[in-house]
């Protein structure tokens, strides 16, 4: 599975923690940055990272700013994407199993590496159950096209 991460100037050291998790997990990840000494404003990451997936050039994205809530916003602003902000398993696993999410959203000065690590094995690790939950998916994909 390809994935693409992104962070902002407050989250740096999860981005990396997470992407170096991921590729000794078996993920091909690409890193959209940033890197130690930048600074950016989070929707640049957030677009590129949400454009990458709704390309389907990755599977998922996770991207990584001070509460994660800027990304979801930023990143929910590109057609196709479902991003959410978790900080706890609960949500992490059902906004893919029920939500079908495709980015997942973490805030560096809410959570710390640790948890944001086990929250991205859960979402990367959750597949969609469909079944009733694609009637809703269905629901919000009309709401964004009209």
């Amino acid at each position: 599975m390809k994935i693409a991460v992104g962070c902002d100037h407050a989250a740096v050291e999860h981005k990396n923690d997470i992407r170096d998790y991921l590729i000794e997990n078996g993920f091909d990840v690409t890193d959209f940055g940033i890197n130690e000494n930048q600074t950016i404003d989070y929707p640049v990451i957030a677009k590129q990272v949400a454009l990458c997936v709704s390309s389907n050039e990755c599977e998922l994205g996770i991207l990584v700013c001070g509460t994660g809530i800027g990304m979801s916003l930023a990143a929910n602003k590109v057609k196709g994407i479902r991003a959410a902000a978790c900080s706890e398993h609960f949500s992490a696993k059902y906004t893919r199993l029920h939500n079908d999410s495709n980015i997942l959203c973490l805030g560096a000065r809410v959570i710390g590496v640790g948890t944001a690590i086990e929250l991205v094995d859960l979402f990367v690790n959750t597949k969609f159950e469909g079944g009733r939950h694609q009637r809703r998916v269905d629901m919000i994909t009309d709401i964004e096209n009209n």
